[in-house]
């Protein structure tokens, strides 16, 4: 993927000059480089390749769904079963200025009904979804017409 095909919907200016995986863990994340394997995993994810992640904790593995995400058109899809992790990626990403937001079963009918204008808009770079949320009714209708950059399973039980 070129630079060309890039896209940063929070705002170029916070993102920088450099429309890379690289200049995203640079400006957005304030790290100086990938540590281990993460940079050939988001390189194969940015290119459109699939992959299995299995770092131990607290090695960067949300990094390897979350700059492909942001690297690629549309919004990346997070399924998480963890409501409380879901809620402290979402705060993380929102204090980064990345357009993030949860859809599970402790939103009120209002914040409900605000991430669904968020991804009919295409205004979300990242979507948290619990697994039941995306087996209920009416979720495909949700996501229907957005343009989906990635799915990734987080924290798989």
């Amino acid at each position: 993927m070129d630079a060309a095909d890039t896209r940063f919907s929070a705002g170029d200016a916070l993102f920088g000059a450099e429309r890379t995986p690289l200049g995203i863990l640079n400006h957005v994340y304030g790290y100086p480089a990938f540590r281990g394997k993460q940079q050939a995993v988001v390189e194969h994810v940015v290119d459109g390749g699939d992959a299995l992640v299995l770092f131990p904790t607290g090695a960067g593995k949300s990094l390897c769904f979350q700059i492909p995400a942001l690297c690629r058109d549309g919004v990346g899809i997070v399924v998480s079963p963890l409501i409380a992790l879901m809620r402290d990626q979402v705060e993380a990403m929102k204090q980064l200025g990345i357009r993030a937001a949860a859809l599970n079963s402790s939103l009120t009918r209002e914040e409900y009904v605000e991430v669904r204008r968020a991804i009919s808009s295409g205004n979300l770079d990242l979507l948290y979804v619990t697994p039941e949320r995306i087996l209920m009714e009416g979720f495909r209708d949700i996501i229907g017409n957005a343009r989906i950059a990635l799915f990734a399973i987080d924290e798989a039980h």
